[in-house]
Formats: C-alpha cells, structure tokens, sequence
C-alpha cells in the first residue's frame, strides 16, 4: 500500500488497544483514526481520553454507534474498518462495511459460525473489497523458526503434528469471567481461542483441513463443575470488599479494567469480572481434536484451560526427523501476601522447578539432537506484534515464510474450530467440505 489510509475501528473493548496505539504511534504516517464505533459511549471516551493523554489529537474523531457504521463509512470516506467488536458480532460488521464500500481487518476469529463464513464470502464476491484477518501467532520468531525448519525440509515431509496448549489459572480462567464464558457468543475457546492454534498448523503444514473429530466439556468451571467438587458458595462477582480468592478478579486492582468496564457498566450491564464457577457456562474448558488434513498429516491436539502453568508444546513428525517446539509463558501462577494472584511473570521466585522460556529442538534421523536458536525482537510476542502491524498497516512485501495471511486463511483457521464443534453435538468425525462454507479452503 501507499499513502496514508483512513481507518474506522469498530469495538472499543481492551482488544482495540493494540490498533489504537499503532495508528497513534508507529504507524502514525501511515493511518489517520477518523471514527470509533462503539455502543458504550463511556468505553469509547475511554478510550479517547487516554490517546488524548499521549497527546494524539482526538479532535476530529467521530463518534458512532454500530446502527451508523455505513454513514460514517461514508461521511468520513474511511478506507478501512478495522472489527474488534465481540465475535458474534464480526460476520455482521464485517458484511457492512464491505458494502458501505470499505475493507477490512478483522481480529481474530473471522467469526463464530458457518452462516458467518458464508455472508461474509457472498460479500466479498459482491464487493470486490479486502478482508485480513490478523494471526499474530506466525509472526513469533519462535513459530517462524518452525516453519523455517519445515520449509528448509530439515523433518522432510510432515506426516504428523502434536499440540498442545495449556492455559493457566490466570489466563485461561479469564475466558470464563467474561463473555466468552457462553458459547453462544464466542463460538467456545474452539473458535475464539484455538483459532490462532489451527491457523498456526495450517501455516505450518501449508495446508488445510478435511475432516475433524472432537471430544471435550465444561468440566472444571462453572456452577455443575463446582457443585461436583463441594465448593462453597462464592460472590457472583470479583469486585467486593474484603477477602478474596485467586480466582476472582477485582476490577479495582487494574485502573484500567476499572475505567474501560467497572465505570460504565451503567450504560450496558456488561460485567467483566463474573464468578467462573457460576451459572451460564456454556465454553469447553477441556478440549481433545484428531485433524486429518488434505496433504496426508494428521494433527492430535489437546487444550487445557485451568492449569498451573501457560504455555505449548508443538512437534512435528516427518520422513527426516522431528522438530520440536516447547515454550513455557509462565511457569506458575502464585499468590501474594492479600491472596491475589501474579500475574507477572518476572514476579515469580526464582526457586520454582519449572523453567521459563522457550526451545526449539531439531533430531534428524541417525542424529544427536540439536537446539536451533530463536532469533527474538524487541515488543510482544519477541517482536512479531511489530512485524504484524507493519503488515497490516504497510502492506505486506515478498515474505519467504508466508506470514501474511489472506481471509481465506481466515476461514481455514475456524473450519477446524467450527468442524470441531458440530463433531462435539454429534459425536461423530465432521468432513469440512460438508460444512458448505461457500468457500474453497483446500490448497
């Protein structure tokens, strides 16, 4: 791309954050903010007020609510809308600004359902615009020595991936607070979460989906899961006086969580801290996949959502070998002298058994196994947030990894998530193709 594009960002919740400070930092030549829509006016003023505290000019900022997305698509001639709404709510949006006549950037997951995937699909024919939807997660120099490794032919031909992914008592319990909590919203941590995990294989193995057989439940939140282990009765949400337990969350500790959700839940009701062990649970906490994809590999994947520590462990098995990728977020989750939990990695004793870090580990047949450096950057994800936005904001240029992703991409990264689902109903193994996505996702 070139020249200075004109964005609109739809969703002003704690994910728009990282769009914000791009368009009013490194990529400030490249885009100008020109409206946020929102349907809670306090968390979009929120949200200006603290981009005005950085001395970014909000003056000119339109303000809107979602029923006039396309006016001020056209009031404000944006050139893109960038969706980070709630993702039951991005097949919706993501259909009307194509046809108000902008494109698209859609954080991730492209959306919840197949209906989605079709409109979406009929929109982009009928308009001729661009969708992308963001994968952060190839842009990790961690994951990109992978695919490096892959691409190089180091394992030869991959005939089969293991994954798994284990979220703590501090990130994954967070999913059931807000709300993720109901499926119905989310398309369950399948779609909203595993996404990111499926797209990531997908890229891996340049290659899609064909069939996909699920097992999992809610088995350790919510009011069942709680009345099966004799928990006693706890307040329906985090934010109260007096004591605490590590698994509630206290919207007052954070000043900005208490001034994005706590200081206007008067204008919508949304609570943003709610008991994971109460009533309303519908997202699988505990989640089990067999894939089987068009080129002839097979990935068994495996989620958790309530562990004592975070992190993956990713291998790929070929005809020369096995790569293996092992990355530990946060060793432990512990608490403080109040009882609130730590979420800060570099706040951990440096007694605990468990190492932080991460590794990448090449064992060609008849050979020692060797550890392949990870070359990190600076900022999130070891520098590939930067990489992502520059992408997004610059357009991509010629990229021997493929990092960038197209929205089809986008669709290949839910059909698991979506397959997955329909077989966790069933019961029974889900072709994709049987999905009717109106979209062709094989490669």
């Amino acid at each position: 791309m070139t020249g200075r594009r004109r964005y609109i960002v739809v969703g002003t919740g704690h994910r728009a954050q990282m769009y914000l400070n791009a368009i009013a930092g490194e990529h400030r030549d490249d885009a100008e903010l020109v409206a946020l829509v929102e349907p809670n006016p306090g968390r979009l003023a929120a949200h200006l007020d603290r981009l005005a505290a950085t001395g970014f000019d909000v003056t000119a900022v339109e303000r809107a609510h979602p029923d006039e997305l396309e006016a001020v698509v056209a009031r404000t001639r944006a050139d893109r809308v960038v969706v980070t709404s709630p993702d039951f709510t991005h097949a919706t949006m993501v259909v009307r600004a194509l046809d108000a006549g902008a494109d698209v950037v859609v954080e991730k997951p492209l959306t919840i359902d197949p209906d989605g995937v079709r409109a979406i699909a009929a929109a982009v024919e009928r308009s001729g615009r661009q969708v992308v939807v963001t994968h952060n997660y190839r842009y990790s120099p961690r994951n990109s020595g992978l695919k490096q490794l892959i691409k190089d032919g180091a394992v030869g031909r991959p005939l089969s991936v293991t994954f798994e992914w284990v979220l703590d008592t501090a990130h994954g319990a967070d999913y059931f607070r807000r709300w993720h909590r109901d499926k119905a919203n989310s398309g369950g941590l399948l779609i909203h979460k595993a996404s990111h995990h499926f797209d990531l294989i997908n890229w891996l193995l340049a290659d899609a989906p064909v069939s996909v057989y699920a097992r999992g439940g809610v088995r350790f939140y919510g009011a069942e899961a709680a009345a099966e282990r004799g928990l006693p009765d706890r307040p329906p949400r985090g934010t109260h006086d007096g004591a605490h337990t590590p698994w509630e969350l206290d919207l007052r500790s954070d000043p900005w969580l208490k001034t994005l959700y706590l200081d206007n839940e008067g204008h919508d009701g949304y609570l943003r801290d709610q008991d994971v062990f109460g009533e309303g649970i519908t997202t699988e906490d505990n989640l089990a996949l067999v894939v089987d994809y068009g080129h002839g590999a097979t990935l068994s994947y495996a989620l958790n959502a309530h562990a004592p520590w975070e992190g993956y462990r990713i291998a790929v098995n070929g005809t020369e070998g096995r790569a293996e990728l092992e990355v530990v977020e946060r060793a432990a989750v512990l608490t403080d002298a109040e009882g609130r939990v730590v979420v800060d990695p570099s706040a951990l004793p440096a007694s605990t058994t468990r190492e932080g870090g991460e590794r990448l580990t090449l064992q060609r047949h008849w050979e020692v196994a060797q550890e392949v450096e990870i070359l990190s950057g600076d900022g999130g994800h070891g520098g590939g947030d930067a990489l992502l936005l520059a992408d997004v904001f610059r357009g991509p240029g010629d990229d021997w990894l493929e990092r960038p992703s197209t929205w089809v991409d986008g669709v290949r990264s839910i059909a698991v998530g979506l397959a997955g689902n329909e077989s966790l109903r069933t019961g029974l193994p889900v072709r994709v193709a049987d999905l009717e996505l109106g979209v062709e996702v094989a490669r």
